[in-house]
């Protein structure tokens, strides 16, 4: 699988690492009356969707940026590359 780096342009996907689910940037506020149960979800509950899906990458044998990546999980095909600073920034603006 080749992923579209935004700046280094076409990687092959072995000089990263997958670490799942692109929800993990919306980490729970730690100071709520309910952090323990919401960091527990945070922490082990995980969906595995056939289809759509944001995925965290992190080009460990490249630049070490984390990456967000649009994929279909069921052909592969990448929709969209993005760092995943700008998609937090971006999700942190639209609360």
């Amino acid at each position: 699988m080749i992923i579209n780096h935004p700046l280094l342009g076409p990687r092959d996907a072995q000089e990263f690492i997958y670490l799942g689910d692109a929800s993990l940037l919306n980490r729970p506020d730690w100071q709520t009356a309910d952090a323990d149960t919401a960091f527990y979800d945070y922490q082990y509950l995980r969906d595995n969707p056939a289809g759509r899906h944001q995925e965290l990458w992190y080009h460990e044998q490249g630049d070490r940026s984390w990456l967000v990546v649009t994929r279909d999980t069921t052909t592969h095909t990448i929709e969209k590359v993005e760092f995943a600073s700008d998609v937090a920034r971006q999700r942190g603006r639209s609360k």
